[in-house]
């Protein structure tokens, strides 16, 4: 099974959104961080061993036909070159808001905890955070990443190969972009800042072990797919 969209997008710029609007399209399974959480005894080797720079993409992605989110969208030039057949949508959000959310959630000491001391730490070392170093905290540094790797994105991809898209668009552009009618459902609104707080539960020590993390995913996926088009969330 070959990829047919790939994300290009930081993570907090509306990807578990699109995740799950991609699947509601026909673009499912879709890959996102949340999906190695919720299977790390499958998903982890495979990706250690990318981050190791022996990436084996078909068996990566056997099970998915398209990506978003971290770990891809930190690969997307290679993955674009591997399936070039695939769309590519880069999510976008405002600059500083962004650098709030992460930094208020996938970034904050307390959600980087979850994957201290465990085998997931040298993948996220290696993927999520290997561009950041001890700069993680620093708006002007973060702001200037996150505005050089989109642009970088735009300037790389023929225009008829991408999409730049925020999550406020709906499902319009989206649509337009990979031939399909527009669902009669609102476009997914979840993956807030208040929802990943939640589930670190705060006050909580972080989770004991991997089969724990995974435990935890697994809920937060469950959660989040039940909740995706309900009423009016707040954007990832």
């Amino acid at each position: 099974m070959a990829l047919q969209v790939i994300g290009a997008g930081l993570g907090r710029t509306g990807t578990l959104s699109l995740k799950l609007a991609l699947v509601h399209l026909g673009f499912g399974p879709c890959h996102h961080m949340s999906e190695v959480i919720a299977n790390v005894p499958s998903q982890l080797p495979l990706w250690l061993d990318v981050v190791d720079g022996k990436p084996a993409w078909d068996r990566v992605f056997a099970d998915f036909v398209a990506a978003v989110d971290y770990p891809a969208a930190y690969f997307w030039r290679e993955l674009a070159d591997h399936y070039p057949e695939a769309k590519i949508i880069l999510t976008l959000r405002d600059p500083d808001s962004w650098f709030n959310s992460v930094s208020a959630t996938i970034f904050s000491p307390e959600h980087m905890a979850m994957f201290e001391n465990t085998p997931m730490a040298p993948f996220v070392a290696g993927s999520v955070v290997k561009d950041f170093g001890d700069r993680i905290g620093e708006r002007d540094f973060m702001i200037d990443y996150f505005n050089r790797w989109n642009q970088r994105v735009i300037d790389s991809v023929p225009p008829e190969r991408l999409l730049v898209f925020r999550a406020k668009d709906g499902w319009g552009p989206l649509c337009a972009f990979l031939g399909l009618p527009v669902p009669e459902v609102a476009y997914p609104r979840v993956n807030s800042s208040e929802e990943i707080q939640a589930i670190r539960h705060e006050g909580e020590p972080p989770p004991d072990g991997p089969e724990a993390l995974e435990a935890r995913g697994r809920a937060y996926l469950a959660a989040t797919r039940a909740g995706a088009f309900g009423a009016d969330k707040a954007s990832a």
